[in-house]
């Protein structure tokens, strides 16, 4: 079995992108967090997610986000498979989040995008199949 474990974020200041993501997944938590030089450079870090998976997220981050309608190489973003899409967008959307690229549907699955608040792009996924060629069909 191959799993995706963490990911590991470097943004400008990590708050605002923790709220963000406490926001989509609340049922997630901060697992731990400190402080370490990288290259000679103070960085604040955290983990938060759950006991099997979990984002990084570093802070003193230099420079802009990369374009995401641009072509540079990079992450464009990451993608999280949940239940529950209209609560995700109800919650995001009380908390001051709105979509980038509005809700889509197809036979299999839902999905929405948001841009947080240091420029980095989140989709969410909900499959309304279990059947693996409807859930990666193109339409």
């Amino acid at each position: 079995m191959t799993r995706l474990e963490h990911a590991n974020i470097v943004v400008t200041d990590i708050e605002p992108t923790l709220r963000f993501l406490q926001t989509a997944l609340p049922h997630w938590r901060v697992r731990a967090k400190g402080s370490s030089p990288w290259y000679g450079k103070p960085r604040n870090w955290l983990h938060f997610g759950d006991d099997y998976t979990y984002i990084t997220l570093n802070d003193n981050g230099e420079g802009p986000a990369r374009d995401l309608k641009g072509h540079a190489p990079g992450l464009a973003h990451l993608g999280f498979s949940i239940t529950g899409i209209d609560a995700l967008i109800a919650r995001l959307h009380a908390g001051g989040y709105e979509p980038r690229i509005e809700p889509t549907a197809c036979a299999a699955r839902r999905n929405v995008y948001y841009v947080d608040p240091n420029g980095l792009e989140f989709e969410f996924l909900e499959y309304l199949s279990d059947d693996p060629a409807l859930r990666n069909a193109d339409v």
